[in-house]
């Protein structure tokens, strides 16, 4: 198919409007501040490096050490990505002693990890 042919095929035959599922639709959405703080969280999981961190941190809590010997980058950068991933409520600290640990923030973290996954399973 040529590009001027998917881009047919992707257009109804014949214009008409649904109000009916329109308005369903509008009925349904969320407030604009929360789509674009859903855009921006997976913006942020669409980072390899972050995404790795957050992978990483399901299976339990580990210090920047441990993650940048995991990944294969910089204590830095790991911690400049964790700086990212906590202002967004994605991940959490705690310190013991003079090491920080870092855990996801709670199961939705996890759960938005997993369905994504079974997603590309499928």
């Amino acid at each position: 198919m040529t590009e001027k042919e998917i881009k047919t095929n992707e257009l109804c035959g014949i214009r008409c409007v649904h109000t009916e599922r329109v308005d369903r639709a509008r009925a349904e959405c969320i407030p604009q501040r929360e789509v674009e703080r859903l855009a921006l969280t997976y913006k942020i999981l669409g980072d390899p490096t972050r995404l790795r961190i957050v992978i990483a941190l399901g299976s339990g809590e580990m210090c920047v050490c441990d993650l940048a010997a995991f990944i294969g980058v910089t204590e830095s950068a790991v911690s400049h990505q964790l700086r990212r991933l906590r202002d967004l409520a994605l991940v959490r600290c705690r310190r013991d002693g003079q090491i920080l640990y870092y855990s996801l923030d709670d199961d939705h973290v996890a759960d938005l990890l997993q369905v994504g996954l079974e997603h590309i399973r499928e």
